[in-house]
């Protein structure tokens, strides 16, 4: 797992949450929108957070921010800002509660609440796959193959977790 995935609190999870919501906010119906709701960051973790102190007040890395639609960029953010597979992570509960103040903090709509399990499994998969194309693609690499290996693996155990614990997420969300 990546250093700067660790526990956060609910204060800087909340923070993330209405950041996201005004980046989203000011490219909401924009030409840069396209035919998509937003334009999505999509690698909103706190691997791309500036902080102040220790609050996030930007991101930094738009080499991959396209159109798309916001559960994109929420999912992906619930998943690397609340939840964790380590053995010494908080119970699937207290994750379940931090994935719900950030969709309250970003105001999520109940359609999407009850879609934003789906798009953290999404985008986990997404993300596994992501890290297995740089192992067959050519020329240079990002990483040297162990830590992209190791990053697929993070990213599966990520979406088991996630997997077996779907009610949770699911049950909090509502």
């Amino acid at each position: 797992m990546p250093a700067r995935f660790q526990r956060w609190t609910d204060s800087q999870v909340a923070a993330a949450g209405a950041l996201l919501r005004g980046l989203h906010d000011s490219t909401r119906g924009s030409r840069l929108a396209g035919r998509h709701p937003v334009v999505c960051h999509h690698d909103p973790g706190p691997n791309n957070a500036v902080f102040c102190g220790d609050v996030p007040v930007a991101f930094i890395d738009f080499d991959t921010a396209a159109p798309g639609d916001p559960l994109e960029d929420i999912g992906y953010m619930a998943w690397t800002w609340c939840v964790s597979s380590k053995p010494d992570a908080p119970p699937a509960s207290a994750q379940a509660a931090q994935v719900r103040l950030l969709a309250d903090a970003y105001e999520l709509d109940t359609p999407s609440r009850a879609r934003l399990v789906d798009a953290m499994l999404d985008r986990q998969a997404r993300n596994a796959r992501w890290w297995r194309g740089w192992l067959t693609a050519p020329g240079p690499r990002v990483t040297d193959d162990h830590q992209i290996a190791e990053r697929i693996r993070w990213s599966e155990r990520e979406h088991a977790h996630t997997a077996a614990h779907r009610e949770t997420f699911a049950v909090a969300l509502l």
